[in-house]
């Protein structure tokens, strides 16, 4: 009965921003108030300039209201609190970066990982201090790094033929922000964390995460899991998802007391194209998606697999990777299961400290198996590693 009702649950994100327009728009000092969570989002202009630059190479969207947006988040020193995660280089990286599609009629939304060290197409980019970069085969991560938000976003453009209509920037303090201003997150631990890299130490069994420690915990990889990017995405997702259901619950959305926090938070952590940047833009986005259930909110990771020629390194899985961006493409269903059959004979890969990354042979690729159910045409739904909001991480 209680899979039953969480699964009934709908995902109220986009009632959040609603009401909370509602409310700063309706109170006395309702105006100032929205003046300044409005004030708190930064716009993109210089991405926004570059890109329009090179219109004419981008892809066309192809199905009407279907929308495609890329979440970046950036391991900047730079910025208050953000230089205890190490030296500064004047440069930035995508420590995380995701690809959500929001389906027309927001009937799913499908969040894809795009692992950092991926190899990639990358093209020529404007670099900040105004020269150009020369095209090259290299990390994903490398574009963000040497050309920001736009390279990043026409390297992914590049590597999927899939239209990217928005972008989300959001650094590590933004980050925190969030998980406080939603008083925590709740994970489960099947082992006690000890890792002093990450500055995380917890017990096993049910734990709600501050701030603090989440930020800790989605970007360890040494002392959780098996040590590999596979495991720190997977647990990223499934992290995701929890923050999802806890901003969604209604003791958050309907209280303005604890929505004025996650609202300040939210919008505050924000670089968005200038589509987005505002409250306005932000609603106009999401109000639609309070209708998908939770079970049709799905993380997964793009199929990939050990680079042929450095196996610290990654390639994509060829022809599932493809599949997958043609279904995004064409706005058409993706099924997502914990386990789906793997190629026994894969390589393993290894991780920046040469050591196994993936302790056996059902973890050496992330893929997709044509098991899934069928859709309205004549193939199947392809069916890919991964998992919903709907699923309960102490379940």
């Amino acid at each position: 009965m209680g899979l039953g009702r969480r699964r009934r649950r709908r995902w109220r994100w986009g009632v959040g921003i609603g009401v909370g327009v509602l409310v700063v728009g309706a109170a006395g000092v309702g105006w100032g108030v929205y003046a300044k969570l409005d004030g708190n989002i930064t716009p993109d202009d210089a991405a926004a300039a570059e890109l329009a630059r090179y219109e004419g190479e981008r892809p066309t969207s192809l199905v009407k209201g279907a929308r495609n947006i890329l979440l970046i988040g950036s391991d900047s020193r730079a910025g208050d609190g953000n230089a205890r995660y190490g030296r500064d280089s004047g440069t930035e990286r995508s420590d995380t970066t995701i690809l959500l599609h929001l389906a027309a009629g927001r009937r799913s939304a499908t969040a894809v990982s795009l692992p950092r060290d991926l190899m990639v197409d990358v093209p020529g980019c404007l670099r900040p201090d105004g020269s150009r970069t020369e095209p090259v085969f290299a990390m994903f991560n490398y574009a963000f790094q040497t050309g920001g938000s736009a390279c990043t976003i026409r390297t992914v453009e590049k590597l999927t033929d899939v239209r990217i209509d928005h972008h989300m920037v959001v650094d590590f303090q933004g980050f925190k922000a969030m998980v406080d201003a939603v008083d925590g997150v709740e994970v489960c631990l099947s082992k006690p964390i000890d890792d002093r890299a990450a500055k995380l130490r917890l017990p096993a069994g049910r734990v709600k995460l501050n701030g603090e420690q989440a930020l800790g915990y989605v970007r360890a990889r040494k002392s959780i899991g098996n040590g590999s990017d596979t495991d720190r995405m997977d647990r990223q997702q499934r992290f995701l998802g929890a923050l999802v259901n806890k901003v969604r619950s209604n003791d958050v959305l309907l209280n303005p007391v604890k929505l004025y926090p996650v609202l300040d938070a939210a919008t505050s952590s924000l670089t968005t194209d200038p589509g987005l940047a505002s409250l306005r833009g932000l609603y106009e986005l999401v109000r639609g998606v309070r209708d998908i259930p939770t079970e049709r909110v799905q993380f997964l990771t793009v199929p990939r697999e050990s680079y042929a020629y450095n196996a610290n390194r990654d390639q994509l899985v060829e022809p599932e990777a493809e599949k997958l961006f043609e279904r995004l493409r064409t706005d058409a269903p993706v099924e997502v299961a914990e386990e789906v059959p793997r190629d026994s004979t894969a390589k393993g890969n290894l991780d920046s400290d040469g050591r196994s990354e993936r302790e056996s042979d059902t973890e050496s690729r992330d893929y997709s198996a044509y098991d899934g159910k069928r859709d309205s045409g004549s193939s199947p739904a392809p069916t890919f590693r991964g998992n919903t909001a709907a699923e309960d991480t102490c379940g």
